[in-house]
């Protein structure tokens, strides 16, 4: 009886000795996963905080394009009132009147032809 112990024992260690290095491999392979899925979060998070402040530079270059935008369209309204009543010569002496003309000094070509411009600027 003893005899058929050890002899079941003996066959049974190769097997048990194979499942602790699988288990070994097993865990080593945990391991690096871990220390790749720390990695992958760490730049994970290098990646948001660029983005992060990408988007605050592009939301503060929008605010200060649309305080300007937001100028111009004041200037050209008050403008189209002022014609409108026939005041003509006191809005020349505006602010109105010289915001609106560097306005359309400044407007790129292709939104006014150049015949437009000097019309503009003109009055």
């Amino acid at each position: 009886d003893l005899s058929a112990s050890i002899s079941d024992a003996e066959t049974k260690v190769p097997a048990v000795t194979s499942d602790i290095e699988a288990s070994e491999q097993k865990l080593a392979q945990s391991k690096e996963d871990l220390k790749q899925a720390q990695e992958d979060r760490s730049s994970a998070k290098d990646a948001m905080k660029e983005a992060t402040a990408i988007r605050e530079k592009e939301a503060s270059a929008y605010a200060a394009f649309k305080a300007d935008a937001d100028t111009n369209v004041a200037a050209i309204a008050k403008a189209v009132a002022a014609i409108e009543k026939g005041v003509a010569g006191s809005f020349l002496q505006s602010a109105s009147a010289q915001s609106l003309r560097r306005l359309t000094q400044s407007i790129s070509q292709d939104l006014l032809d150049e015949s437009d411009r000097q019309e503009l600027v003109s009055f």
